[in-house]
């Protein structure tokens, strides 16, 4: 149920140098968290001057059926959740899905760190192995985790900078090596026909 209650005023802040991402930027017209973090941030702003906002059931179906749809395919949920499909929401949902996705967010995170953990961990173990090529390879894949850097391989480029002229010139002396190349002087050879018995 929503109720408003005008009686304060509320003043609007503008933010000069904000982009608006162009028509053709589909990728920043479509990007489901950026926009629901806005429209939530409207609905917060709106609820301290008045606006109330009581979530009901379908509030919360709603939100973590779009957190969902955006959880197993992003890209389609973002291009199919327009601003003004977001904007039509209620406000309670609008911010249960920023909030859902926020956390969504922050638990991919932190998964990664915990399996980073859990990998670094048992190659910690396995150095004890008493099979010394499980033990070497253990400690030979410790070495290479980033952090540690013993192992990682760097390759240097060095690169020499020389202008057109120069290039040219090379090019014209290579040129011009290959289309003074001599034949060598090879004697006809006699062809003899050997026929067979």
């Amino acid at each position: 149920m929503l109720c408003y209650h005008p009686p304060m005023a509320l003043h609007l802040e503008i933010e000069e140098g904000v982009p608006v991402p162009a028509k053709d930027d589909l990728a920043g017209q479509r990007d489901l968290i950026r926009n629901a973090k806005a429209a939530a941030n409207a609905a917060r702003l709106l609820s301290e001057h008045g606006l109330e906002i009581d979530p009901t059931k379908e509030d919360a179906a709603a939100a973590a059926g779009l957190t969902t749809a955006y959880a197993s395919d992003p890209e389609t949920t973002s291009a199919q959740a327009t601003p003004a499909k977001i904007g039509a929401m209620p406000p309670a949902a609008v911010m249960m899905v920023a909030e859902m996705l926020d956390e969504f967010g922050h638990e991919i995170v932190q998964d990664a760190i915990k399996v980073r953990h859990y990998v670094m961990n048992k190659l910690v173990l396995e150095t004890d192995n008493p099979d010394p090529r499980i033990r070497i390879r253990a400690l030979e894949m410790l070495g290479k985790i980033t952090d540690v850097g013993l192992f990682t391989q760097r390759s240097e480029v060095t690169v020499t900078h020389q202008t057109s002229d120069e290039l040219r010139s090379k090019l014209k002396d290579k040129l011009t090596r290959l289309r003074d190349v001599t034949p060598l002087d090879i004697p006809d050879a006699d062809l003899v026909d050997h026929e067979r018995d």
